[in-house]
């Protein structure tokens, strides 16, 4: 079938427009820029499949790492969806007004629907990557504030029209910085507290997903923030990016924990509770026995009689 044909079929620009609020964006996708959404879109549902088809070929306690990144899949096929469909998205003046055609015009085209995944997506990956180094609860928290700080302060400084949108952008670029900092050496370090395999399987993964976060400051830069590439261009190199941080870390981090028990992540006991009969370690004893008893050989402790404050 001719592809000029498939490409007048999209018409998904022209349906929905670029008015909003009673604006109209004039630097706006075309449809070019609809079909590559739509096509990561397709790459973000198939690979949530798999990700699930791949989760029910495992035990209960080894699923919970195939949920949270079919979670961050999930999130971004319905995100690259919306904005396939040229939804999700409101035009703002630009503060830096260009003599190139493809980036000439007041409004830009400004997709919040992006910054929403984000905001979900970012979470679910630091909060794998973190249960990998077996990180305290209350640290694991914390980082996630800090990716909500990163993501907030990118899409306000997005609808922001003056230069001080770059203070937005300072803000999260400190924040991002500093998660970055916290998943190369003090997370790094626990995980290899649980064992050299451990950690050997930690270390690939933040340093790539790292990697890759620092890129999407210079997209937000050359795109929301400078107006210097098309929508179009900007939907290529954020579609790349999510590509990379999604559905390729999924399947390398799911690689490097594939000869690790999960019974060694302490922290994931409560949440894959197995009803089929799977045995776990008791959490006092540590005896195997079926669904988190130890069985009638082993005794659990006897508590101390003294109370402290």
């Amino acid at each position: 079938m001719d592809a000029n044909y498939l490409r007048a079929r999209n018409n998904a620009p022209t349906v929905n427009g670029y008015n909003q609020g009673g604006r109209t964006a004039d630097i706006h996708i075309t449809t070019h820029g609809s079909d590559f959404y739509y096509a990561i879109c397709a790459v973000m549902g198939v690979s949530t499949f798999l990700v699930l088809f791949h989760a029910m070929r495992k035990p209960g306690r080894h699923r919970v790492f195939h949920y949270i990144l079919a979670a961050v899949l999930a999130t971004s096929t319905i995100a690259y969806y919306s904005m396939g469909s040229n939804l999700g998205f409101t035009p703002i003046p630009v503060e830096f007004v260009r003599r190139n055609p493809k980036v000439a015009g007041i409004l830009r085209q400004i997709f919040y629907v992006r910054y929403i995944q984000s905001f979900i997506t970012a979470s679910l990956i630091l909060l794998a990557l973190l249960l990998v180094a077996g990180s305290r609860w209350s640290t694991i928290l914390w980082m996630i504030f800090m990716g909500w700080i990163m993501i907030v302060c990118g899409l306000v400084g997005a609808l922001v029209q003056t230069r001080y949108k770059w203070g937005y952008f300072a803000f999260g670029c400190a924040a991002l910085l500093y998660i970055i900092y916290k998943l190369l050496l003090p997370a790094r370090r626990k995980a290899a507290l649980i064992g050299n395999d451990v950690g050997r399987a930690y270390l690939p993964c933040a340093a790539y997903i790292s990697f890759l976060w620092l890129l999407y400051p210079i997209a937000w830069g050359l795109s929301e923030g400078g107006n210097v590439i098309a929508p179009d261009s900007e939907a290529v190199f954020y579609g790349v990016l999510d590509f990379l941080s999604k559905p390729v870390f999924a399947a390398l981090l799911l690689w490097q924990l594939r000869k690790i028990d999960f019974v060694r992540f302490r922290r994931l006991g409560s949440w894959d509770y197995d009803r089929d009969g799977e045995k776990r370690p008791h959490p006092h004893t540590g005896v195997l026995g079926a669904n988190g008893t130890n069985g009638a050989a082993a005794t659990v402790p006897a508590t101390h009689t003294t109370a402290t404050v």
